[in-house]
């Protein structure tokens, strides 16, 4: 079943993406749920217009996230967590703790675009995870995982 994504849907696609699915999956939830439309013939000769016309205002989004990008790259974070013996954390840091960590920092990045390598973290230490600004604009985020001082 081709369908045609009103939204981003993650594992799957981005906005006004054509993908094709199982058929349950897209009769039984994502059309149901307002995330996609069927990819009729009438359907993707309005996409397609659109699309046309969106390229010019795609174009100064993609120039902001790409500053964006650089700006992230030149930030050092360190998250402050509880830790334990063994620099074993009470509790996890999350890419919801990145993201409060960079919004004071003044970057207001949702915690769903961030996605941390490994899962949540348990221990003290440098890490990585990655950023999605744009479809096309992804960054490689370094940060460190601290002990808080008392």
């Amino acid at each position: 079943m081709e369908l045609i994504l009103k939204e981003d849907v993650q594992n799957l696609g981005f906005k006004d993406d054509i993908v094709t699915v199982k058929n349950g999956y897209g009769r039984n939830y994502l059309i149901p749920k307002g995330l996609a439309t069927m990819a009729t013939p009438s359907a993707k000769k309005v996409l397609a217009e659109n699309l046309k016309q969106k390229a010019h205002k795609e174009k100064k989004i993609v120039e902001a996230a790409n500053k964006t990008a650089e700006a992230l790259k030149q930030l050092e974070v360190k998250i402050p967590a509880k830790v334990g013996a063994g620099d074993k954390l009470f509790g996890s840091v999350t890419n919801a703790d990145v993201a409060d960590a960079l919004a004071k920092e003044g970057h207001e990045i949702d915690k769903k675009y961030i996605m941390i390598k490994g899962g949540s973290i348990k221990r003290a230490g440098p890490y990585e995870s990655q950023i999605r600004l744009h479809r096309d604009v992804l960054v490689d985020f370094n940060f460190e995982v601290i002990a808080e001082q008392k």
